[in-house]
């Protein structure tokens, strides 16, 4: 049974930082496109960030560019969201994600019907 599941979630004052975990099991993503998405209260689910398989190439929302960094560790079938200068508007619980086919993407899928596997959710609130 294929299982994402995510951590590092928390409360934290709007300027600090946060690192995400999504660890895979039940299969090796270590040839699957990740992705980070969102979604705050009466709000769609939205993207933030993906990774290739191989963690050489990556894509951001234009809301996080320059304060977030996706980042995947294959031997440890984990991937990670660096959160950093966190604003009030990043509260939102927070899902990792992988496609139904393994395999390079071009371009990067964005919407979440996009995506087979998805994890539970974590929670990030930021305090102004």
């Amino acid at each position: 049974q294929v299982q994402l599941v995510e951590s590092g979630g928390g409360l934290v004052q709007a300027g600090g930082s946060l690192r995400l975990s999504c660890a895979a099991s039940g299969r090796t993503f270590n040839n699957y496109l990740m992705g980070w998405f969102r979604q705050a209260p009466g709000k769609e689910r939205e993207f933030v960030a993906a990774i290739s398989w191989s963690g050489g190439s990556t894509d951001y929302a234009d809301s996080v560019k320059g304060r977030f960094t996706i980042s995947r560790d294959n031997a440890k079938n984990t991937v990670y969201l660096q959160m950093n200068g966190l604003r009030p508007e990043d509260t939102a619980v927070y899902h990792c994600a992988a496609p139904r086919n393994a395999g390079n993407y071009y371009p990067t899928p964005k919407r979440p019907f996009e995506y087979e596997y998805w994890g539970q959710g974590t929670q990030v609130t930021v305090s102004s």
